[in-house]
């Protein structure tokens, strides 16, 4: 692809039985794109998470709400953003929890953010939120530094 490509966008009603429609866009758009397989599984999963919090959270399982799936490739990055319909949400104010802890639910900001190389959400006005989340291409010989 170019390095500057337009955007696929998908729009859903906020179902979780449309989770398998979201899953299955992003794959289909990172397989087009060229993506290795484990970015393309990493992007699916934290497309998973992405909506299923918008669903449950930012909507209260509002059938009547939107959610739109955007994808973007870039020369070296794939970009994955959700605009959701819901009230402004802090990302950054999600602590980092302990892995090891268990508990039921709370995962989701932390596997998103263990997934992606990038992951940010910002208000849209008055309602909604852009969740916006970068998977830098892996290249041959690249070493990703843990940390």
């Amino acid at each position: 692809m170019t390095p500057e490509t337009p955007r696929a966008t998908l729009t859903l009603p906020s179902d979780l039985r449309m989770l398998s429609v979201a899953r299955a866009f992003v794959e289909a758009v990172g397989q087009a794109g060229g993506l290795d397989r484990s970015s393309i599984q990493a992007l699916v999963l934290a497309t998973t998470e992405a909506v299923s919090n918008i669903v449950r959270h930012a909507h209260r399982n509002c059938p009547e709400a939107h959610l739109q799936v955007q994808c973007r490739f870039q020369a070296d990055t794939f970009e994955l953003s959700f605009l959701d319909e819901g009230e402004p949400f802090d990302i950054s104010a999600v602590p980092n929890l302990d892995p090891s802890e268990m508990r039921v639910g709370g995962r989701g900001v932390f596997l998103m953010r263990a997934l992606m190389d990038e992951l940010t959400c910002q208000p849209r006005g008055e309602r909604g939120n852009t969740l916006r989340m970068v998977k830098r291409r892996q290249t041959a010989g690249a070493v990703r530094e843990c940390g």
